[in-house]
């Protein structure tokens, strides 16, 4: 997958918004207010920031050298990842999906209800 693709498939969730809040090098990708996604635009290998759950973290990171823990975030929850290094498409969808649903369960039941409409 290409930062293209990333970016693409981030803003295909529901509610997803895209920001420069940390400067014009890093796209941060929300809902509701909240970051799910972190994409290096001066990185090379391209270099994405997803969370995830610390047990699951662990275990990608076994599985996958070219995951690390997150660079600049919680290393318990933040997985940096070489999204162009040979992760499979499919697997990096998975991790921007997990990221995008652990974020919108920790939001309140009003605002979960806001992504429906």
């Amino acid at each position: 997958m290409d930062l293209a693709q990333f970016r693409e498939y981030c803003l295909s969730k529901p509610r997803a918004t895209e920001g420069t809040p940390f400067g014009p090098d890093v796209l941060v990708f929300k809902v509701r207010g909240k970051m799910f996604a972190l994409a290096a635009l001066e990185e090379v290998p391209t270099t994405v920031n997803l969370k995830c759950d610390p047990d699951l973290a662990l275990e990608l990171r076994d599985r996958y050298e070219q995951i690390q823990p997150g660079y600049h975030m919680n290393k318990k929850h933040w997985n940096t990842v070489e999204i162009e290094s040979g992760i499979p498409d499919a697997e990096v969808r998975k991790m921007i999906d997990h990221s995008y649903e652990l974020v919108t369960e920790s939001l309140s039941k009003a605002e979960r209800k806001k992504l429906e409409n």
